[in-house]
């Protein structure tokens, strides 16, 4: 009989197994949610549902391009595919980068340091250092770690990483965020690969072991739960994985053949990209063999969207046309895909703006009834959810990960303004520092991200009495009738917009009552569990 899989974070995890069957009901799925869209589009675009034809033109554009992302990421899922780690040789040349910035917690170190040293496969780790304190030098030193100073070289993280490569001559290096603890068994399951002359890098899955902290850290986790267990797993399919920076392994030669690792706010995504353009293969192998942080806090997890959202924009803008050739089909779509993930940001304000627009103006982009909407939308919803709970089977670590992620949902919603302001400062080309993801939790304050969201609860508490007031005593009884289906369905549409950002508010208000904590000191080396016994 199959034992009850543990929750426990500290063991080795890995995803399930793909079966030909599973590709099957994928197919099926997807084919009839497809068919599902073909029937729903095909009521959307009658001339009656067209009401004011510019915004029911730019409401179309926006609702179908989400709908195409949708089918995208159906056929993504059929490619879904896991590797058979093979066991590497013996006697590679292997480092471990990682660095350290000014204001990063030196116990931190401590652990990732002493974890690193803990791996068996035979390797060098390297302490990329630019804080100017004696105490990281000692720390390196005494877990067995190279100390490099290094100081004032431009690009942050990638500027170390690149006169890292200069100083050393290891033939395979695993870049490791420090705010990530290995397991010992971590190079094991990805040397093995680099046989295959051609593999550029390996990627592994990326989980955290904070998630437990707040309501920010459980969401900000669940925003990642598919993409590193089946949407990576699809990409490997395609020969598209993508490297995500921590937990990467590099073949020196694939780095060094597009001139060093790639500089900018998305380093790890431009690195990627040229890699593949430079004719390399990657491989995703879903195992978890660390884990790390996720921001505890609200302002910290805006911090780092702004941060990935402006540079995500940039490898859109800059990166994919000038290397757009040389990618193959998937890599393609893969590097669009993601290259456009932010603008959700623009459009969750579009969709905001729209019940607010009715009632201050009378305009709708379209005549359509809410009730008849949702009935023909149901058929897409139904086969959307659906793929989305089957591909879950695929998780690294389903015990924990499985679910409807609401939080993580609360929080893209959350941080749309953050993502349209990434969008803004790429358009005009304004530069914003490269600023370490807070390790702990920025407790007692408010933080400035969530001034949208309090604007955005307050007009639509005031909006709301106002359409009460005036159904109430100022329209007669005729019209507060004809009027009653669009009236009530728009303040039902911006109801669901209003509890986002009472969820978002109450996010970050939550920083002001967590408990001071080190989520490391909790971490027991010696109790992680390097085999998966089920």
């Amino acid at each position: 009989m199959k034992r009850k899989r543990s929750k426990n974070l500290w063991e080795f995890r890995q995803s399930a197994n793909v079966r030909y069957r599973d590709k099957l009901v994928l197919l099926t799925l997807s084919a009839a949610g497809t068919l599902s869209i073909i029937r729903f589009a095909d009521w959307w675009f009658k001339e009656e549902n067209i009401g004011n034809i510019w915004m029911y033109v730019l409401l179309s554009l926006i609702f179908w391009y989400g709908i195409f992302r949708i089918i995208i990421i159906w056929i993504s899922y059929l490619g879904v595919a896991k590797p058979v780690t093979p066991s590497p040789k013996e006697g590679l040349s292997v480092a471990i980068f990682t660095t350290s910035s000014p204001g990063e917690p030196l116990e931190m170190f401590e652990k990732t340091l002493a974890a690193c040293r803990n791996i068996t496969y035979p390797h060098t780790t390297y302490l990329l250092d630019d804080t100017r304190i004696p105490a990281f030098k000692e720390t390196a030193e005494r877990n067995g770690a190279v100390w490099l100073e290094l100081v004032g070289y431009p690009g942050a993280k990638a500027g170390k990483v690149n006169e890292a490569l200069k100083r050393t001559k290891e033939d395979f290096i695993l870049i490791l965020d420090p705010d990530h603890i290995p397991f010992p068994n971590f190079l094991d399951n990805t040397l093995g690969f680099f046989q295959d002359e051609k593999v550029g890098f390996v990627q592994v899955s990326q989980a955290y072991y904070n998630q437990y902290r707040s309501f920010t850290a459980k969401g900000a986790a669940e925003q990642t739960y598919t993409f590193y267990g089946p949407m990576q797993m699809s990409l490997h399919g395609y020969g598209c994985s993508v490297a995500i920076g921590a937990n990467c392994t590099f073949r020196r030669k694939a780095i060094e053949s597009i001139g060093g690792h790639g500089i900018g706010l998305a380093e790890d995504l431009i690195t990627s990209i040229r890699i593949h353009a430079a004719g390399w293969k990657s491989i995703y192998n879903p195992v978890v063999v660390s884990r790390g942080l996720v921001p505890e806090d609200f302002g910290s997890f805006c911090k780092q969207q702004l941060k990935w959202a402006r540079g995500v924009f940039e490898v859109t803008f800059v990166e994919i046309p000038k290397l757009f050739t040389k990618l193959t089909l998937f890599q393609k779509i893969s590097y669009l895909t993601i290259g456009t993930y932010y603008l959700v940001g623009a459009t969750s304000f579009f969709f905001v703006l729209i019940p607010f627009l009715y009632f201050a103006t009378g305009i709708l982009p379209a005549h359509m009834s809410f009730s008849e909407f949702f009935i023909q939308g149901a058929f897409v919803t139904f086969f959307g959810i659906s793929i989305y709970f089957y591909m879950q089977k695929w998780m690294c670590h389903p015990e924990t990960e499985r679910g409807l992620h609401w939080r993580g949902m609360v929080l893209k919603f959350a941080a749309a303004p953050v993502f349209f302001l990434g969008f803004i400062l790429a358009v005009v080309n304004a530069d914003i520092p490269y600023i370490p993801t807070a390790k702990k939790a920025q407790r007692g304050y408010f933080t400035p991200f969530a001034r949208p969201l309090v604007i955005h609860i307050i007009i639509f508490i005031i909006t709301f009495i106002s359409v009460f007031i005036y159904r109430r005593y100022f329209i007669n009884e005729v019209d507060l009738v004809f009027t009653a289906e669009k009236t009530w369905g728009m303040l039902g549409f911006a109801f669901i917009a209003f509890l986002m950002s009472v969820g978002g508010v109450l996010a970050a208000l939550e920083a002001n009552i967590l408990k001071e904590e080190d989520p490391w000191d909790s971490v027991d080396l010696k109790s992680i569990k390097t085999k998966d016994d089920d």
